[in-house]
């Protein structure tokens, strides 16, 4: 990989780094937010989503939410368990698509390919790529003590 590619590669982790964090920390420190309007307003599959709103799994999946979001983004940020995050983000990023899709219109400038699709293939990049080793804490991580015993933890957290 070129300097240039590393840079770039880098610069895009962070910077998508910091959507998820803030996307994710403003709902964790807002203690009025809540999924139940995304949820209950779902186009597509309105059963299943309206599950995940429902009283008893509610605050589940606002905790999954709050939380997935802002570690994804300090994970992108620090470029560690990249690969695994990225995974992770990719299903919530799929989560959040399908609520608004009215097949095939999203929103209104918007053509089966949203915001959501775009960050779920950034993701699905980084995991490809080891993001996380281009000027991240991953290769100190692989370093590590348990990652020389389990050389498999280190291929899937890296």
């Amino acid at each position: 990989m070129t300097k240039f590619e590393k840079i770039s590669l880098f610069l895009l982790r962070i910077s998508t780094g910091w959507i998820m964090f803030y996307a994710g920390i403003t709902k964790v420190l807002d203690p009025n937010w809540s999924a139940t309007g995304y949820l209950m307003n779902a186009k597509t599959f309105p059963q299943f989503f309206a599950w995940f709103a429902s009283p008893n799994i509610l605050p589940i999946t606002n905790f999954l939410n709050e939380w997935g979001l802002t570690i994804l983004g300090l994970s992108l940020i620090f470029g560690v368990f990249v690969r695994f995050t990225s995974l992770a983000g990719v299903a919530l990023m799929l989560l959040y698509y399908f609520p608004v899709l009215e097949f095939p219109i999203i929103a209104p400038h918007s053509y089966i390919i949203d915001e959501h699709i775009i960050y779920a293939f950034i993701l699905l990049y980084f995991a490809a790529t080891k993001a996380g080793r281009v000027y991240g804490l991953e290769n100190w991580c692989s370093q590590l003590p348990i990652c020389s015993r389990f050389p498999k933890l280190r291929n899937w957290l890296g």
